[in-house]
């Protein structure tokens, strides 16, 4: 009897696997697909898993409606003279299992570590968190929504920020007082 017991506990997670929506795997396959396009930088490979009315809010809180305006954004940020990111990277995690509605609509979030290159060189990682909505359509899950967002009370762009303050603050003290020696000086003249 034993035995029994501990055969049946060996084989539940088997049994509870294959008692989950065949629909978490296909999304599961589109969020790899889109995460190994995105790290790879190919901007018209990320567009693939997109609905063609996606609407995309950035981290700079940019909105982009459609593909046609992903992909201008994308080129915007990623390519060109004017470019602000050299690199991007991005490792995701899920919070739970995807929430589908009536087998053709999804809501999937979680926690994201975003690793930037800028233009200029800096290179920093950010914390993130995001939330999707996927459709499926014609037998694919693609993208409808995908919000993006970062702490702005702690993040190392702000800590950054924050490190510089007691030089710019001891700068600005010794240019007052240089600047008031000056002027002092100058009216002792007259």
């Amino acid at each position: 009897m034993k035995y029994r017991l501990f055969a049946l506990l060996l084989l539940f997670p088997l049994f509870a696997h294959a008692q989950e929506d065949p629909a978490h795997a296909e999304l599961r396959t589109m969020r790899d697909g889109l995460l190994a396009a995105m790290n790879k930088g190919d901007i018209e490979a990320q567009l693939a898993y997109l609905h063609p009315n996606v609407v995309v809010t950035w981290h700079n809180a940019e909105v982009s409606r459609g593909t046609d305006g992903v992909r201008a954004y994308l080129q915007k940020q990623l390519t060109g003279a004017t470019k602000q990111v050299e690199k991007f990277a991005v490792e995701t995690k899920v919070d739970e299992l995807s929430i589908i509605y009536g087998g053709d609509t999804a809501i999937a979030f979680g926690s994201a570590q975003e690793y930037f290159t800028l233009a200029s060189g800096r290179a920093f990682a950010l914390n993130g968190r995001w939330s999707a909505t996927m459709v499926k359509e014609n037998g694919r899950w693609l993208v409808a929504s995908l919000h993006t967002s970062d702490n702005i009370f702690d993040n190392p762009l702000l800590n950054q920020l924050k490190g510089f303050m007691p030089w710019v603050g001891g700068a600005s003290l010794i240019m007052g007082m240089l600047l008031g020696w000056l002027v002092a000086r100058r009216g002792m003249a007259k």
